[in-house]
């Protein structure tokens, strides 16, 4: 029986905001930027050039949808990303998998405060690697603490 927990709806939903709030900044700045009158009148010379709060209205509404673009499509890659713990081996995403063999510990000292802990284990190379798995990433970790202690001991 394999026990997954999946990406969690705390980081979609930064993620979701993060993306609002590009959206809002790119529609303010282009609107004082390009079609405000009064602003475009304060921050104007005598001369007609631009000063610097002008210029970077009219110049940032693209980044901010670039940005919000960049973390939509981030958001889409990772939505369905999740841990699986089976019968013989944790998997973290869809590429790295860790036998419970290979597991030499598991520090679950701030799971009940802080929401996280780390699991030390032997990867190929004979090197220890530390993995933090945080239910700031990851909801239902207390199903998948559980079964790996219970394979472990």
């Amino acid at each position: 029986m394999a026990i997954e927990a999946p990406f969690s709806k705390f980081k979609k939903t930064n993620f979701k905001i993060y993306i609002i709030v590009c959206i809002v900044l790119a529609i303010w700045f282009g609107y004082d930027g390009y079609f405000s009158e009064e602003f475009r009148e304060k921050h104007t010379d005598a001369d007609g050039t631009a000063d610097s709060t002008l210029s970077f209205n009219q110049k940032s509404p693209p980044t901010f949808i670039g940005a919000a673009v960049l973390l939509g499509a981030y958001l889409f890659r990772i939505r369905n990303k999740k841990v699986i713990a089976d019968e013989n081996e944790l998997i973290l995403g869809d590429k790295k998998r860790i036998p419970y063999d290979s597991i030499q510990k598991i520090d679950k000292t701030y799971f009940g405060s802080k929401g996280y802990f780390i699991i030390t284990h032997k990867d190929k190379d004979g090197n220890e690697v530390n993995r933090k798995l945080s239910y700031k990433t990851y909801d239902n970790l207390a199903a998948i603490l559980d079964h790996l202690v219970a394979k472990i001991s």
